[in-house]
C-alpha cells in the first residue's frame, strides 16, 4: 500500500521536528490534528512499512533503532538511557 500524504508528512516531521520551536507534542497536535498517542500509533505502523523505508530509509532505520533500544530497556528493567547490565 502506497504512503498517504499524511504518512509522508509524518516521516518528514520526524526528520526535522527538533529544529522547530516548542514542545513536540504541541507541534503534533497542531500539524496533524492527532493526539500524541494516536500519532505514535500511526508512526509505529509506518515503521513496519516497506513503502516508508523506500521513502526515507535513514529516518525509518533511526526510529527502528530507537524503538528497539527502548524495548530492550523495558525488557531488562532499566531506562533507555541507562547502560546495559553486565
Amino acid at each position: 500500500m502506497a504512503l498517504s500524504d499524511r504518512d509522508r508528512a509524518i516521516l518528514d516531521f520526524e526528520r526535522t521536528w527538533w529544529s522547530e520551536p516548542g514542545p513536540k507534542e504541541l507541534a503534533i497536535r497542531e500539524r496533524f490534528e492527532l493526539s500524541p498517542t494516536r500519532y505514535y500509533q500511526v508512526l509505529n505502523e509506518l515503521l513496519e512499512s516497506t513503502d516508508a523505508v523506500a521513502y526515507d530509509p535513514l529516518v525509518v532505520r533511526r526510529l527502528r533503532r530507537l524503538k528497539d533500544k527502548r524495548r530492550r530497556a523495558r525488557f531488562e528493567g532499566r531506562s533507555a538511557g541507562e547502560p546495559p547490565l553486565r
